[in-house]
């Protein structure tokens, strides 16, 4: 039902563009359908929101430090990221390529800003599972950015709980921070991105 719904919107609005090239021919809709087509404008054109996610696009060196369990030495690993923005500027693709306990890794993210929940909204997946991470989070200054998401857990097959943090330390670097749960439950640090855009 949802699905016909979005869809009788999305025809609304094209239709609705199309006559409104000549003023005269423009039908006069009530106030429910006028107020519904605003919303709908508003929902789908790219917004602040999307412009501070900007600075993230480029091709990006990665430095990898990971943490299997709490206490553990860190293992690190090198790779390459590239971020695009994609339809129209309404979100930005992240697809990673590199190394990961010795075998290839390859990962894509996609992260948008929803105009309407006024939040940002993500979701991850690569060739080291087979679920799709989810999560959503703020800035208020587009230098740091806190996430809550969650990923499942392939030894209850259950969902975990995540939170990231991004920090824009300039145009050139930024990190990503992940946590997650250790077996007695807490969030524990699980990994570290360093990016430095590729010259």
């Amino acid at each position: 039902m949802k699905i016909k719904v979005w869809f009788a919107l999305a025809l609304l609005v094209v239709c609705t563009s199309a006559i409104a090239q000549d003023a005269k021919q423009q039908p006069k809709m009530d106030p429910q359908m006028q107020a519904m087509m605003d919303a709908w404008m508003k929902y789908m054109t790219p917004s602040e929101g999307h412009k501070m996610m900007d600075g993230m696009v480029g091709t990006w060196d990665t430095k990898v430090t990971a943490w299997m369990m709490p206490g553990q030495p860190p293992m690190t690993s090198t790779g390459v990221s590239e971020t695009t923005w994609i339809m129209d500027g309404r979100y930005i693709q992240e697809k990673a390529n590199g190394q990961f306990m010795g075998q290839p890794f390859h990962g894509m993210g996609i992260t948008g800003y929803d105009n309407a929940k006024k939040q940002y909204v993500g979701t991850w997946v690569d060739n080291m599972g087979t679920g799709i991470m989810t999560s959503t989070g703020n800035t208020t200054d587009g230098k740091t950015w806190s996430f809550k998401g969650s990923s499942t857990d392939p030894m209850t097959g259950k969902d975990a709980p995540s939170e990231m943090k991004i920090t824009v330390v300039d145009h050139d670097h930024y990190t990503a921070e992940m946590w997650g749960p250790a077996p007695d439950g807490k969030m524990f640090k699980m990994m570290e991105i360093a990016y430095s855009r590729k010259k």
